[in-house]
């Protein structure tokens, strides 16, 4: 399990049935980059990630393209 599975976890137990717009989620996260800006360079990747999700012609992201994904335990 990674560290952030916690708030992930949190996130869906409080938050999971509700319905929400890309353009909410969107301000959302420019006020936590407001709150955190150290936090930019991955919330920048992370909405780029989401934006591109179906498109097959995108180019890989800095640092995310081509490496493998980290195995999870599952246990």
């Amino acid at each position: 399990m990674y560290f952030t599975d916690r708030g992930i976890e949190e996130l869906q137990s409080r938050r999971g049935e509700e319905e929400v717009s890309l353009a909410w989620l969107g301000e959302r996260l420019t006020e936590f980059i407001d709150l955190f800006p150290g936090s930019e360079p991955v919330v920048d990747r992370l909405a780029t990630w989401l934006a591109r999700l179906d498109d097959d012609d995108a180019e890989p992201l800095p640092g995310l393209g081509g490496e493998a994904a980290p195995v999870r335990d599952t246990s």
